[in-house]
């Protein structure tokens, strides 16, 4: 054992021709001495607590980085809406929260927060399909969101008779499903009449219907301008849509927001926020994670199809 000393070695040789002193030190101390000569620093020994101020910066440095991200996602990706009444029964109920895909149509400036993007129109735009459930900025007031579903397309007409929906001249189909007793905020408990209807294109939704002679079920001719559509509310007689000229109108593509995509929490209302004892109760499980979109017959056909083909082989 060695302690306590230092080691000179000196090694004399030729390297590359010339003469060369390569000098060796090594320092082997042993513990009383290190102790008398002082403490020595730790190799990897922790960093100092941060202090107050310090802490305080990575804070605001943490939240302002959470900020950012989820701006950039609601802006461009999606966008979370919650339902507050009725206009969309059977399909959306009062107290759905769900999220808006905004890449769905492309972007205009009405999908930035307060309509402030310099753009004009839209950008990588696609058009929406007919049976979509998209939101939209009220053209009368674009400071307010609406929800309704897609039921006419640029360049056709569109007319309610008797309760019963014409586009391009055509009467749109509907099954009776039966009788529903819903909860109205203004009506309490009413009878509706429930309804598979199937618009052009095999596209089948559900509709509610208190009568078929309601102030909205005889309308004029509607002749919908290019870059336009006509929305209308799953629950017919209880919804302000593009029926109602003076409020809604023809929606312009630029006004819409994005598509209605999936439906992440619901609640009965039976709960206050503070009333947080009863929130499992209050909470709608089987709505969780509801998708939003109509069933398309033909590709319901030929997904069977080629079931029934893949079976066959």
């Amino acid at each position: 054992m060695i302690s306590g000393h230092r080691l000179l070695f000196v090694v004399k040789g030729k390297i590359m021709g010339k003469n060369n002193d390569i000098s060796v030190t090594a320092d082997i101390e042993d513990e009383s001495s290190s102790q008398e000569a002082g403490s020595p620093v730790e190799e990897g020994a922790a960093e100092p607590p941060m202090n107050a101020r310090e802490e305080l910066t990575e804070f605001f440095k943490t939240a302002l980085i959470a900020v950012l991200l989820a701006v950039l996602i609601r802006t461009f990706l999606y966008e979370p809406f919650n339902i507050p009444s009725g206009s969309m029964k059977p399909t959306l109920e009062v107290g759905d929260y769900l999220f808006v895909y905004k890449p769905s149509y492309g972007y205009s400036r009405y999908s930035f927060p307060f309509g402030l993007a310099p753009l004009e129109g839209r950008v990588w735009a696609a058009e929406p399909k007919r049976g979509d459930v998209i939101v939209f900025k009220l053209p009368s007031d674009t400071s307010t969101n609406y929800i309704k579903r897609v039921v006419g397309l640029p360049g056709e007409t569109i007319q309610v008779r008797s309760g019963r929906l014409y586009i391009n001249g055509e009467r749109v189909e509907r099954e009776s499903v039966g009788l529903k007793k819903v909860e109205s905020p203004y009506e309490g408990t009413v009878t509706m009449h429930e309804y598979l209807e199937t618009l052009p294109g095999g596209i089948v939704h559900r509709i509610y219907e208190e009568s078929d002679e309601g102030p909205l079920d005889d309308t004029p001719l509607y002749t919908i301008p290019q870059g336009h559509y006509f929305m209308m509310g799953d629950n017919r007689d209880n919804s302000q849509d593009s029926r109602v000229s003076h409020v809604v109108g023809f929606v312009p593509f630029e006004n819409i927001v994005g598509r209605a995509d999936f439906i992440f929490f619901s609640t009965n209302g039976s709960a206050s926020m503070v009333e947080f004892w009863k929130w499992p109760w209050a909470i709608r499980y089987d709505r969780l994670f509801d998708k939003i979109e109509p069933v398309h017959l033909d590709e319901d056909r030929q997904s069977h199809a080629e079931s029934g083909d893949t079976a066959a082989q």
